[in-house]
């Protein structure tokens, strides 16, 4: 049961608050750019992959369709004491889309395996997954998609049972995930395949192990609002109790995602940028009181009172306000 990579919510703040609540077997960071780690203002990057030691087993992830770009992207997770590299071949942004990376590479599966090789040549001996999707515009396409990566012997291949064309707009169709297991199977190799897509709970993501035979679950909307997913709570949370992991939340990520900083922590390893590198507008943060504060009476106001704030004070007063009126 792991943790999925998605920008601008698993963060080092928001990760920091799962380690404690519910650690999964293992954590992703968000993705980060090769392109961008190869060029000027690096710097700026690193912050999206920085982690503690408690964090262990964690996994960095990676864009990019240049294989000389990936490699010494591998390299410096090998430097900065990562435990795996990710490879991000399923992302739908336009953006990244048309760089010819994330869901892009499904089309181009030749290309696609060139960067898996790159990356295993800089990666020493870290292991080496793929994070995509069963196809670009049909499930089809699957069969040809995932034999094509297998036969590179990536560690793990996760799938996200939708294609690039469905974005997350329709319901998962799992019988993919059990169709990539089969082939795994016919071509022996030793590859994990992970399912991921509309698993809203651990005794959920457990009946999906069981219903397709895949080697593990990975969740991604299922743990908006709710660092608890991976310990497996009998009650589900009180109020007050999302209310106060919301504003411990919110000044985790006003202190290591929000303002401007030169020192940073890779596990046990210290490092400080040339360059101070510039926090993250405070409304990134806003994305999770819509998750947190939700589906009880009067949430709806809390929420438009949080959604106005710019600081982590702010919003520990009107929390505040509203716990000691109840």
């Amino acid at each position: 049961m792991v943790l999925a990579p998605l920008a601008d919510v698993t963060d080092a703040a928001f990760r920091r608050l799962i380690v404690k609540y519910g650690k999964p077997d293992v954590l992703w960071t968000e993705f980060v750019s090769a392109d961008g780690l190869d060029s000027v203002g690096k710097e700026n990057l690193i912050r999206d992959l920085e982690y503690l030691e408690a964090e262990r087993p964690i996994v960095a992830q990676f864009f990019s369709p240049d294989p000389a770009k990936m490699k010494r992207a591998a390299e410096l997770a090998v430097e900065l004491g990562f435990d795996g590299i990710d490879l991000n071949m399923g992302c739908p942004d336009k953006n990244v889309v048309k760089q010819g990376s994330g869901s892009a590479m499904i089309r181009t599966p030749e290309k696609a395996k060139e960067v898996i090789r790159a990356t295993k040549a800089g990666a020493n001996d870290l292991p080496v997954s793929v994070k995509t999707r069963i196809g670009y515009s049909k499930d089809s396409e699957m069969e040809m998609w995932v034999r094509a990566i297998l036969e590179e012997e990536p560690a793990v291949l996760t799938l996200h049972a939708r294609t690039k064309k469905d974005m997350s707009k329709v319901p998962a169709r799992w019988e993919n995930i059990k169709r990539a297991v089969e082939i795994r199977d016919e071509m022996k190799s030793k590859t994990l395949i992970f399912g991921n897509g509309d698993v809203w709970t651990l005794d959920e993501a457990k009946k999906k192990v069981v219903e397709t035979g895949c080697d593990g679950i990975m969740i991604g909307r299922g743990i908006f609002g709710n660092p608890w997913f991976f310990a497996d709570k009998k009650e589900p949370p009180t109020i007050e109790e999302k209310l106060q992991v919301l504003v411990e939340h919110t000044k985790l990520y006003e202190e290591l995602v929000g303002t401007e900083r030169s020192d940073f922590t890779f596990g046990s390893k210290k490092l400080t940028t040339k360059q101070p590198v510039h926090g993250k507008n405070f409304a990134i943060m806003k994305k999770h009181f819509k998750a947190y504060v939700r589906d009880w009476p009067g949430a709806s106001e809390l929420r438009a009172k949080l959604m106005e704030t710019n600081s982590a004070r702010e919003v520990e007063v009107i929390v505040g306000k509203y716990l000691s009126s109840q």
